[in-house]
């Protein structure tokens, strides 16, 4: 397996997503079809094109690494993994947020070794904001400008703030928050 260096790699893995948004953003614009996958999740033209560029593309980065895509993997074509690592593919991550075009969903692409994503990229394309790994740290790029590293700040006496999501809020996530001091 041969991989460029981590800073190319983080390049060509952002550069692959940014490419799949902008494929997505041009079904966003317009009517599009929805369909059921087996599973009963919306699948769309758009899911499908994006996996479709993201999985030529890390073909060409790295032909000997096999790629896990989820709408290959809802048609019932998944490759043996094995040990190795490999390419995990969520072309449209949020499909129902892309549906319903209130700008929350992803095009996400990780690396996994070992069972652990070693690097990545996650791209929303309607904010536009992209997070990526580039030598074990996590980047950020707002608005098309210049990346800069993430930081964490403290948590805040008064409370921590929680994401959950719109789509798949459940009553067990409010009971895990229920232990912790949560601002509203």
């Amino acid at each position: 397996m041969t991989l460029p260096n981590s800073d190319h790699l983080a390049a060509e893995l952002c550069r692959i997503a940014h490419a799949a948004g902008a494929v997505i953003m041009t079904f966003y614009r317009d009517d599009m079809a929805i369909r059921s996958k087996a599973d009963a999740s919306p699948v769309t033209d758009a899911d499908e094109a994006a996996e479709r560029l993201i999985i030529d593309a890390l073909g060409a980065l790295a032909p000997d690494i096999p790629i896990v895509a989820e709408e290959q993997a809802a048609a019932g074509q998944t490759p043996a993994v094995g040990d190795g690592p490999f390419w995990l593919v969520d072309p449209l991550d949020g499909t129902k947020e892309f549906i319903s075009r209130n700008g929350d969903f992803t095009v996400n692409i990780a690396l996994i070794r070992d069972g652990v994503p070693v690097e990545g990229v996650v791209h929303a394309p309607a904010v536009p904001v992209t997070y990526f790994t580039k030598a074990g740290a996590t980047h950020i790029i707002e608005n098309g400008g210049e990346s800069r590293p993430v930081t964490v700040r403290s948590p805040d006496p008064d409370g921590l703030i929680a994401v959950v999501s719109r789509s798949h809020h459940s009553a067990e996530t409010d009971d895990f928050l229920i232990g912790y001091t949560v601002k509203v």
